[in-house]
């Protein structure tokens, strides 16, 4: 669902032919979402077939055809429910690292503390990175916003179990 509202509210903004909403993903977004581009092509076909978006062909001098992606009536109606729908869902979200964390008690606490603090430590990188995202005008930066307190309260928990990991340790 998310990935076909992504397309469809990109291209509710403007117009774009599919290179551009794949690089306008990659340069903006990539931080929040995994949409890759074999699946973007796809839903925009599969889109297109539903009479969601209209695509047509455009020639820009000597350059190759390429296929520009506009949004129908029926897709402004898909978006806005797909648009109600997520923003009044709750996803359950599981941590694949909880698995691990369910076994942590077959490492001492010497063990378990430095791949804890790897863990951390690539938590902080992935924050600085989306702390470094330049600020986006609209609800737009709500999106990095979010991934920013979920990242701030994974460190937090992570300082507490390596503080008692710490004071095992000793």
């Amino acid at each position: 669902m998310e990935k076909k509202l992504l397309l469809l509210g990109l291209l509710r903004r403007q117009e774009m032919h599919g290179y551009q909403l794949n690089e306008f993903i990659d340069n903006n977004l990539a931080l929040c979402t995994d949409l890759k581009k074999p699946t973007a092509y796809y839903l925009l076909d599969k889109m297109s077939a539903e009479g969601l978006i209209r695509a047509e062909t455009e020639q820009e001098g000597n350059r190759p055809p390429r296929r520009v992606y506009r949004l129908t009536e029926a897709g402004e109606a898909a978006f806005q429910a797909l648009l109600r729908e997520n923003l009044s869902a709750y996803a359950h979200v599981n941590f694949p690292g909880d698995i691990g964390l369910a076994f942590l008690d077959g490492l001492t606490p010497g063990e378990a503390l430095p791949l804890l603090l790897e863990q951390r430590q690539k938590a902080q990188v992935r924050l600085a990175e989306i702390q470094t995202v330049p600020v986006h005008g609209g609800s737009l930066q709500l999106v990095f916003s979010h991934q920013a307190h979920h990242l701030q309260a994974e460190l937090a928990w992570l300082d507490e179990i390596i503080q008692i990991l710490q004071s095992k340790n000793e």
